[in-house]
């Protein structure tokens, strides 16, 4: 069989090979500038708008060399175009554990499962996918930690430089604001995902800045 032939027959027989591409995040995570642990965003996408996101995350806070916190989350998302349609998420935030389910319905609707309890949503719904740059169009938002519906609002701020990938580079920021407390994303110009700045627990300092 010629090498023509045989591709034609591969393509027609995995045809969501051919569309598939993949898109990786590694983040190194920071509290207070020193280094905690480290973030990843694996996307795959396929035709007719399908994504499928694997998100792993893993800090370990050290005292004088001793860990005083842990933090272990893990999500699996599947999107159809910007809109969420199913997420399994579990997380271990220092020993308490928590587990964050969403199901599209033959209906059309979703349905969530969360410590919160279980309850039907309707519309387009999106995740903090910091990696979709779409994502500044929402006003409401699911925490895959939690399963809670984060009310949000977002305001661009003045560019600025930050390092990442281990160069200075100039970033748009975006504060989003309608969560416990603020924080701040950084994307390029057309939109690529670079980092974030939080203010967690103590006032401290808790930033992601890619590899």
């Amino acid at each position: 069989m010629k090498i023509t032939n045989l591709c034609a027959v591969l393509l027609l027989a995995l045809p969501t090979c051919a569309f598939a591409q993949y898109q990786q995040w590694d983040f190194t995570v920071l509290l207070d500038g020193d280094p905690i642990g480290t973030h990843r965003f694996s996307l795959e996408s396929t035709g007719q708008e399908v994504r499928s996101l694997v998100s792993q995350a893993e800090f370990r806070v050290r005292l004088l060399g001793v860990p005083v916190y842990r933090y272990r989350h893990r999500a699996e998302e599947r999107w159809q175009g910007n809109c969420l349609r199913s997420l399994d998420a579990d997380t271990d935030d220092d020993g308490q554990r928590s587990r964050v389910q969403l199901r599209a319905q033959s209906g059309g609707g979703l349905q969530l499962q969360s410590a919160q309890g279980s309850s039907e949503l309707s519309g387009c719904l999106m995740s903090f996918a910091y990696w979709n740059p779409a994502l500044r169009s929402q006003a409401r938002l699911l925490n895959a930690q939690d399963g809670r519906i984060e009310q949000v609002k977002w305001q661009r701020l003045e560019s600025a430089a930050i390092e990442a990938q281990g160069r200075t580079v100039i970033a748009t920021r975006w504060r989003l604001s309608g969560t416990e407390r603020p924080l701040d994303v950084w994307w390029t110009e057309d939109g690529r995902w670079l980092g974030l700045d939080a203010t967690v627990r103590g006032d401290r300092r808790l930033s992601y800045r890619l590899r």
